[in-house]
């Protein structure tokens, strides 16, 4: 699995919704807005640029542009760094501040059904979207995933 495949097995509305939930100030304070511009291909990013460019992002990422699909997902977990925060304790995986110590071996922390645990802890504190795209990226960052998860109830 790739991380073009973990947008893609969302779903273009759930996509649209980690778009809409992008915070352009943490952008700024993490240095990657005007990396992201460039990537995004916009004159002027903000909200409802973002927004409006969505199909065209969809497309890209169905052409499987794992450079893009990388960036994006920066900008989506910086974003939203309290549930990678909150998801990284609830499974006690040793990090800083929601980014991972060097050479972690996260092997003992994913334990089988990992996913469905955070999925029904999570559930309702978090957008339904946004706590499934960190599962499958946490997944397959950590080498754990090589299938998505997607509950039936999702």
């Amino acid at each position: 699995m790739q991380l073009s495949d973990v947008f893609l097995n969302l779903g273009e509305d759930r996509f649209s919704q980690l778009l809409r939930g992008i915070s352009i100030g943490k952008l700024r304070t993490y240095q990657l807005f005007e990396r992201l511009k460039f990537r995004l291909h916009l004159s002027k990013l903000n909200t409802e640029n973002l927004r409006k460019a969505a199909p065209r992002l969809w497309e890209r990422l169905g052409a499987r542009d794992e450079e893009f699909a990388t960036d994006l997902s920066q900008a989506v977990l910086v974003s939203h760094l309290d549930l990678i925060v909150a998801v990284l304790n609830f499974l006690g995986i040793p990090h800083e501040d929601g980014f991972f110590v060097k050479d972690l071996d996260a092997a003992p922390y994913l334990t089988e059904g990992w996913e469905a645990r955070v999925y029904d802890k999570f559930q309702g504190e978090f957008p339904d979207a946004l706590l499934l795209f960190y599962i499958n990226h946490l997944g397959l960052e950590l080498g754990k995933a090589e299938t998505p998860f997607i509950p039936a109830a999702a």
